[in-house]
This record gives C-alpha cells, sequence and structure tokens, in this order.
C-alpha cells in the first residue's frame, strides 16, 4: 500500500482494503471495533461535532481513560480535520485547568466520573465550551446519528495537540499534523516488520504519545489490531496478552512485570518481541526480562515533538546493542554540541532530530518553538548522548538533569544503573544537589524489594567499587516509590522535593 499522507486517508484506506477486519478488541468485554465500523463510526462522529458547532482546524479536547470509545473519538475527530487534545488524567487539577484553556478547545468529551470536576474547570474559563458526557466502553455518543461525508484534512492540518508534562513552567502545547502522525505510522510500521496478522496489547494511556502513535496509530498503517483493556495490570497483565503477537510498554511496567509470576507458556507464546519506550531501560533490567519471559526486547525512543518513537533498535536480537536506543528510525539524527555544529562519533553532546516526524511547533509560543529548533532545522531534544561507529545512539541524561561536580559532568544514568544492579534495589535514581565545595553533589533515591534488607552503608561500599569515590552518591536516601511522569520516565527534579 501506498504512503498515506493523513490519518484520514490511513483509515480509508483500510477500510476499503478489509472492511471486516478487526482493529480493535476490547478487554475482558470482548467488544470489537472493524475497520469498517471505525470509518463509519468516524463520519457519525464527525457530523456530530459539526452539530456542535466544530469545524476543521477547531480543537476537541478529551478528559477519557481507555476504551473503543475514547479511540472512535479520538480517530473520529482527526479523521474530521478537527485538533484532538487528549488531556493527561494525571494532571493536578491547576495544569489541567491550564490545558483547557490554553487549547482554545471548543468542545469537551469527558468520562462520566470526570464530568463534574471537569465541569468546574471549565467555568472559571472565559469562553463557553460544549460538554458531552461519554462511557468511554460506550458503542456511541449521546446525540451520534448520521454519518456526513467532510472534506479531507490536508497533510499540513494541525491534527493532534498534545501538551508535555515538562519538569518546570507550565505544559507546552505541541503541534503535530496529519502528515506527522501518518508518516510514524509508517515508520514504526516498517521498522518493526509488522503486518495485518500483528496484534499489540494496549495498556499505555490514550494521552500519552506512545500508545496514541504506537497502538492506536500504526496499526492503521499496517492493517494490524490492539487489544485494550482499562489499565495496566501487573496482575493480569499475560492473561490479557494471550493472543497478542506484541507488546508495548515502558521501563517502570517491565521492573513490575519482574516482580510478578512467570506466566504458563501459553499465555506467551505468541509474543514475538516486547518494545520499550519513553525512558531509558536498565541493561539489568532488560536481561532479566528476557530471561524470565523468553520475549526479547526492542528498545526504542522518542519524544511528544516527534510523535513518540524516532530511534530503534533492530527486530534481528543478534543485531541490537543492550543500552543504546538504537538507530535513528524513521528521521535523520545527529550529535551536537554547544554552538549545534555535529561532532564526531563517540563524543558526548546534544541529540538533534529532522524528519517527517517533527513536530510543527508549539501552541501560542513562537519563542519557545524557535528556541527548539537549530538555524537549519534540526529540533534540539534537549537530551545528552553520543553516537557509535555504527549508528547506535546512546543517551546518558537530559541536559538540565546533568550533574556537574567540580567541573566534571556526571550523567545520572550511570548512577542509577551502578545502584539497580544492587539485589536488593528495585528503584533507584540520581540528582545533583548544592554543595559548598563542588557546585553540585550526588543524591540518589532507592526503593528497595519488598522484603529486602540493606543499610545505607553497605550500598555505600557498593557504589565505591562500581563507581569509585568521585561518583559514589554523598547522601543515599530510601523512598517507598519514584516520582515518574504519565510515560513512566523519572523526573528527576522532583526527587529534591520529596519529604524527608
Amino acid at each position: 500500500m501506498s504512503v498515506d499522507h493523513t490519518v484520514h486517508a490511513l483509515i480509508e484506506a483500510r477500510a476499503a482494503l478489509a472492511p471486516g477486519a478487526v482493529y480493535a478488541l476490547g478487554v475482558p468485554n470482548g467488544a470489537t471495533l472493524s475497520y469498517g465500523e471505525l470509518a463509519r463510526s468516524c463520519r457519525r462522529i464527525g457530523a456530530l461535532l459539526q452539530a456542535h458547532g466544530l469545524r476543521a482546524g477547531d480543537t476537541v479536547s478529551l478528559v477519557m481513560p481507555n476504551g473503543l470509545q475514547t479511540l472512535r473519538v479520538l480517530l473520529g475527530a482527526m479523521h474530521a480535520g478537527l485538533t484532538v487534545n487528549p488531556v493527561n488524567l494525571l494532571s493536578q487539577p491547576e495544569q489541567m485547568r491550564y490545558v483547557l484553556g490554553h487549547s482554545d478547545c471548543k468542545l469537551v468529551v469527558v468520562a462520566p466520573e470526570w464530568a463534574e470536576r471537569v465541569q468546574a474547570l471549565l467555568a472559571g474559563l472565559d469562553r463557553d465550551v460544549a460538554v458531552i458526557v461519554a462511557d468511554p466502553d460506550g458503542a456511541q455518543l449521546p446525540g451520534e446519528a448520521a454519518e456526513a461525508a467532510l472534506p479531507a484534512p490536508a497533510p499540513d492540518a494541525v491534527a493532534l495537540l498534545m501538551y508535555t508534562s515538562g519538569t518546570t513552567g507550565v505544559p507546552k502545547g505541541v503541534m503535530l499534523t496529519q502528515a506527522n502522525l501518518a508518516a510514524n505510522a509508517q515508520a514504526i510500521s516498517a521498522e518493526h516488520g509488522l503486518t495485518a496478522a500483528d496484534r499489540v496489547l494496549a495498556v499505555l494511556p490514550l494521552y500519552h504519545i506512545n500508545a496514541f502513535a504506537v497502538t492506536m496509530l500504526a496499526p492503521l498503517a499496517h492493517g494490524g489490531s490492539l487489544a485494550m483493556p482499562p489499565k495496566f495490570s501487573a496482575a493480569r497483565f499475560w492473561e490479557q496478552a494471550a493472543g497478542c503477537t506484541w507488546i508495548n510498554l515502558v521501563p517502570t511496567m517491565i521492573s513490575y512485570l519482574l516482580e510478578g509470576e512467570t506466566p504458563p507458556r501459553a499465555q506467551t507464546e505468541s509474543i514475538r518481541f516486547c518494545r520499550s519506550a519513553s525512558a531509558a531501560l536498565p541493561p539489568e533490567h532488560h536481561r532479566a526480562f528476557e530471561a524470565k519471559f523468553g520475549i526479547g526486547i526492542i528498545e526504542t525512543m522518542g519524544l511528544t515533538e516527534t510523535v513518540a518513537p524516532s530511534f530503534s533498535n533492530p527486530v534481528d536480537p543478534a543485531q541490537r546493542k543492550l543500552g543504546s536506543v538504537g538507530r535513528a528510525s524513521g528521521c535523520e539524527a545527529r550529535i551536537v554540541d554547544a554552538a549545534l555544529q555535529p561532532v564526531p562519533d563517540g563524543t558526548t553532546g546534544e541529540l538533534a532530530i529532522r524528519g517527517p516526524n517533527v513536530m510543527r511547533g508549539y501552541y501560542k509560543n513562537e519563542a519557545a518553538t524557535r528556541a527548539s529548533f537549530t538555524p537549519d532545522g534540526w529540533l534540539r531534544t534537549g537530551d545528552l548522548g553520543h553516537r557509535d561507529a555504527d549508528g547506535f545512539f546512546f543517551v546518558t541524561g537530559r541536559i538540565k538533569e546533568l550533574i556537574i561536580k567540580g567541573g566534571e559532568n556526571i550523567a545520572p544514568r550511570e548512577i542509577d544503573e551502578a545502584l539497580l544492579a544492587h539485589p536488593a534495589v528495585l528503584d533507584a535514581a540520581a540528582v545533583g544537589i548544592p554543595d559548598p565545595h563542588y557546585g553540585q553533589e550526588i543524591m540518589a533515591c532507592v526503593v528497595l524489594r519488598e522484603g529486602a534488607v540493606c543499610s545505607e552503608d553497605e550500598l555505600r561500599g557498593f557504589c565505591l567499587e562500581h563507581l569509585g569515590r568521585y561518583k559514589t552518591p554523598k547522601r543515599l536516601r530510601f523512598v517507598t516509590e519514584l516520582p515518574r511522569g504519565p510515560s513512566g520516565k523519572v523526573q528527576r527534579l522532583k526527587l529534591l522535593d520529596l519529604p524527608d
């Protein structure tokens, strides 16, 4: 099938090619949505949103957990040429109010349990916003009836407005076009060799770019399907994964699964690979997962600004590199120095990306948009890393999270990985803290495995052996959990605010 340059075209092409093929399967209720039904529901949702006064280019916000209805609304709105804004359900009320206000949404589709809270937030805005209350697992929206054949959106029309969680300041609204989304769906499908016979277990929330791009949109490009439970459950995961050919996870989920029982072979035998994304996967967890479950992991990486994945390890396990996010996938990538000039392989610098998946910019924030691009059009990621001679990229941390001790740059991930190698440690993250002599010292927060006993002295001795004196944390704190964003990425700067 030729490359289709819009989400609208991907949906229509699949509906014409295999209308009876299953696109989505509800778990555990067994409800299905075929490609033909998806296209028809897109036209009905387009008609309903038009009846509410929305026109091409307007924004629809969603405050909904996962469900087949959530899929239908997101795809139906984009199919109609509207911009969708899936709101992070983990947002603090003030953050959610900011997003609903800043997005200029004209309508919000909200799950019943969120309706009262969202109405209260909308009451404080200086504009009227329509509201549709909808069951995430429902088959239709209230008022949904006739179909409408609306004009197909242009490839450069903004289809997704997704706000980054950001460790500082207010969230930024990333504008992604129909072409951005379609190009990435094609790239994911090609990178992993996916076909119409493939089904992915979709446990990540659709308000996160990884789930939106990888589990919702990629099947539209290769004609595969997704199985969607309401949310991730470590206890029920393998039962839900039975019959799937691949799974899409973040490192936090991998660590939870490692703590659980080994499932019966019947629940895992169809799974060809596990895709890990959104945050660095510690090599210890990588090895342990493959040994325990017999499923190979493909490590990948991307940003909201690049519609999730921009890097991927190869499907062939013999070609993968442990600890690497892989090679550029569906785009170009390079490492640049502080003057934004490319550096030789093996040299640490900032990761920069260019390609059809890169965002148009930040909504109503031209200054941030300008600052995010080099003069010749490369997106600055803010990630530190290097490329090896084989073209594999290794990411060592965020520029703003780099620990600079006595003038030496220390990547927090190096500290994390040393601590994670200790058998009593379940999770760990390092961060820089002020120090009058060195400028910064190292603090590490550690989560112990259930039932494990380990003293601060024992951990410090372990670090001295594996990291040396200079990189051994000055301060070690035992905590019950680490602060994480919706993608599972540790929010390092929030470690500084954890109560004693």
